[in-house]
């Protein structure tokens, strides 16, 4: 393929060698149909001028980028609700490419779907259609509302009938690649401490602190831990503040740059409910909507736990400590993101956020998550518009006048974004269920990808509106 200027291949996981993945080969689909390329991420990357030709050759048959070394599994270890679990590793996926981005960031090219490997566990290694279709939609959503996320790179089908026990089978198939910052896993660690190696724990954290929080002093593992607590502190409050469940949160789906990656059953709340939960088999809500930050934390104790090997308890200990605070601090930061205003400090800070969810508590079902945050987004300037819309009669009473007091006490951040043709429609952007069925109903019965491809259209004004992919 003519190689982009933009192009800058540097495979670095590669070089921590046999002991952290396999070489593996992707499975031989009997077609290769392209569902979604996502140009503007491939841009990042100098991608974007594949033709599609070539891009199926790369992403669905799996022929080698242009300075890449070729397919590996890498290996790890994780907790599974809370259950050590040794058998695991890239079971159905593999790092395809690593990459520099225009701003000097190193990403991944991952699959999911792309065949059995090593680690696979007798399973077939596939993606359905319908799980692609999901993911391509849940990061779609999660990056225009500000979360720190990998990105949907690309779904094709493949043309395999699976058989699934927890859905409709036979079922199509496909193979999805994502743009991730990272996928050193906390499970990455964890399955260096499992078998006794200390080096491939103080190589995995050079290579970590190295490539992604290189602020972080050689040697120095506690201020390593410190840097992954504070960004998975970031990414548990942008959840939060997106209504997002996550549901599988084990340690084998936590990384080092705290972005989220690998979305299963994965839900967006309707309404402010704290047990709400996103996988049907999480029959004690562990990884429920208001528990995703026990959640968090608990797995970064986990990491710690492995880093012990290299260094002392204590400073591990108080870098694990910081997650609170941080956690507190960065939840603010959320809410006054989603609500389109400016920090004017500490205490009125945390007066909106407590307003805010004293609000979402009170409407009950009757005030949905998102809407909220759309009536309202940039204070004072969505008055009119808020009180005059659908859910105009639910904004009354002491909890809203808390809330009300709260917002317009603070600024509006670039209230240009008001001008945005999506402020003028009644309803916001949202990812809820039902509506994710009926995209997959359509694609399901007919082939029919209008509504899919619609809802991503919309999604990009969101981002644009919203303009929060860079918070």
């Amino acid at each position: 393929m003519p190689v982009a200027p933009a192009y800058r291949p540097d495979p670095r996981f590669f070089d921590l060698g046999e002991d952290y993945g396999d070489a593996v080969r992707a499975a031989d689909f009997p077609r290769t149909l392209l569902r979604h390329r996502n140009d503007r991420a491939a841009a990042t990357v100098g991608l974007e001028t594949l033709t599609d030709a070539e891009w199926l050759a790369h992403f669905g048959r799996f022929e080698p980028l242009p300075g890449q070394p070729g397919p590996v599994a890498m290996r790890y270890h994780g907790h599974q609700f809370r259950t050590y679990n040794p058998d695991i590793g890239d079971g159905r996926g593999f790092l395809a490419a690593q990459l520099r981005a225009a701003d000097g960031r190193l990403l991944d090219l991952a699959t999911k779907g792309s065949g059995q490997t090593p680690w696979s566990r007798g399973g077939d290694g596939r993606l359905t259609l319908k799980g692609g279709v999901r993911e391509v939609l849940a990061a779609e959503m999660l990056e225009a509302q500000g979360v720190p996320t990998s990105r949907a790179f690309s779904l094709i089908e493949t043309g395999e009938a699976l058989q699934r026990g927890d859905e409709p089978s036979p079922t199509r198939s496909a193979v999805l690649v994502r743009l991730s910052h990272s996928h050193v896993r906390f499970g990455t660690f964890q399955r260096a401490a499992y078998i006794g190696r200390p080096d491939m724990i103080e190589a995995l954290v050079e290579h970590a602190r190295a490539l992604y929080h290189p602020d972080v002093a050689a040697g120095d593992v506690p201020g390593f831990l410190r840097a992954v607590v504070e960004a998975s502190a970031r990414l548990t409050a942008r959840w939060i503040a997106a209504g997002f469940v996550h549901g599988v949160l084990n340690t084998d789906n936590l990384n080092v740059t705290g972005e989220s990656f690998d979305y299963g059953p994965w839900r967006f709340l309707p309404h402010y409910e704290p047990g709400f939960t996103a996988a049907y088999f999480d029959q004690f809500g562990l990884y429920a909507f208001a528990r995703q930050p026990e959640a968090v934390f608990w797995a970064l104790t986990q990491l710690g736990g492995a880093l012990k090997l290299v260094a002392e308890a204590e400073p591990l200990t108080d870098a694990l400590n910081g997650f609170g605070p941080a956690y507190i601090r960065e939840l603010r930061a959320a809410f006054l993101a989603r609500l389109g205003v400016s920090s004017l400090g500490e205490a009125a800070d945390q007066r909106l956020l407590d307003t805010t969810l004293a609000l979402l508590r009170e409407g009950g079902e009757a005030l949905r998550w998102e809407p909220l945050f759309f009536d309202w987004f940039g204070g004072f300037a969505s008055s009119a518009r808020a009180l005059g819309g659908p859910r105009g009669k639910l904004y009354q009473g002491e909890a809203f006048d808390a809330f009300r007091f709260a917002l317009f006490e603070h600024e509006p951040d670039r209230p240009e974004r008001l001008e945005h043709a999506m402020f003028a429609a009644p309803e916001p952007e949202e990812m809820l269920i039902d509506e994710v069925e009926a995209i997959w109903a359509a694609i399901e019965a007919d082939d029919d990808w209008g509504a899919f491809r619609d809802k991503l259209a919309r999604l990009a004004g969101a981002r644009a509106a919203w303009g929060m992919a860079d918070c």
